[in-house]
């Protein structure tokens, strides 16, 4: 099969058009003819060696998010069989025409979705569930914070906290601030012209946000705190702006009743990623059929040949929503 190899890390120009061996399946595997694959942060940090390691554990082969057909299941799969069409978190793997998927970790393609909408799916949607939903605990009648707010996680946690009912303020590029809105956002920000905690201060009344998901980090840290409301919850999904070093008052935290998380789907154990795509496909999944329905926001799709121009683009923070790798042109994608 072709699949997207790297013989050493660097820049996007590493990614290369390979033939290699199919992926062999064990018993709680399911065989899938890729037909897209989603572009993630996290493959940007593997191309660079940030993991320290030329794989995620499961395949040598870069991408964690695909969507195809089951060719082939193993002996202990439940739930699936050849034919189905299936989208899901891979532990390496996709940028190929062919990967395996731990069954736990797929998801039935909801019937009126294609397979370039069903790949824009899995990863984001998951995390901004796991992130604002489960830890942060947005409720109906909330206020949250989403950073970020026009990249793939940022604008499906505005999506899940609009039909939750929250109140939602996303910050973003300027120029992305209408597409922002169209998803959800009660106010959008621009953070390059607009300072965030003192829209936050004016826009509450000094109260706050009940929750923020936040993938920059150290930059914004400070300012988050003081935007929570009191028994708020920080949410810290990635460090694009840098780990670097915060500091912090305790007595803020212990008079504010102030909670911090952390969140990484990658260092997670499996069975708790198989918990994680439980709570959202319980909660979520049906959503995305029907009017009024979640929406998978797609950027730019590129054939699997340009994967490094698809990095290239998600290296530009210019896109809004999913970047797609194809390994097929028919119609059906």
């Amino acid at each position: 099969m072709k699949a997207i190899t790297i013989e050493e890390f660097g820049n996007a120009d590493v990614l290369k058009l390979n033939e290699v061996p199919n992926p062999e399946i064990r018993p709680t595997d399911l065989l899938v003819r890729v037909y897209a694959a989603g572009v993630n942060r996290a493959d940007l940090t593997h191309r660079t060696g940030g993991y320290g390691h030329p794989n995620f554990g499961d395949s040598p082969i870069i991408g964690l998010e695909i969507a195809g057909e089951v060719i082939e299941k193993g002996s202990a799969v439940f739930g699936f069989k050849k034919g189905d069409r299936v989208m899901g978190v891979v532990g390496g793997g996709a940028y190929a025409e062919m990967a395996r998927i731990d069954y736990r970790m797929a998801m039935h393609i909801p019937a009126q979705l294609n397979y370039v909408q069903a790949a824009a799916i899995p990863e984001v949607f998951v995390t901004a569930h796991e992130a604002m939903m489960h830890l942060g605990r947005l409720k109906s009648g909330d206020s949250v914070l989403i950073h970020a707010a026009a990249g793939g996680v940022g604008s499906a946690a505005v999506q899940l906290a609009y039909a939750t009912g929250a109140t939602v303020y996303a910050t973003t590029d300027g120029h992305k601030l209408s597409r922002v809105e169209h998803l959800g956002a009660d106010v959008a920000i621009d953070y390059k012209t607009d300072d965030f905690a003192k829209i936050i201060a004016s826009k509450t009344d000094g109260r706050g946000v009940d929750v923020i998901i936040d993938f920059v980090g150290e930059p914004y840290f400070a300012r988050n705190l003081a935007s929570l409301a009191n028994g708020g919850r920080l949410i810290q999904v990635g460090i694009l702006g840098g780990g670097g070093k915060v500091t912090l008052e305790l007595e803020h935290i212990l008079y504010r009743h102030l909670q911090i998380f952390g969140t990484v789907m990658k260092s997670r154990t499996q069975g708790e990623k198989h918990d994680m795509i439980k709570r959202f496909r319980e909660h979520w999944l049906e959503r995305f059929e029907g009017a009024g329905s979640l929406e998978p926001v797609v950027d730019s799709i590129f054939p699997l040949s340009r994967a490094s121009d698809a990095h290239r683009r998600m290296e530009s923070s210019e896109n809004v929503g999913k970047i797609i790798l194809t390994m097929q042109h028919e119609d059906f994608l």
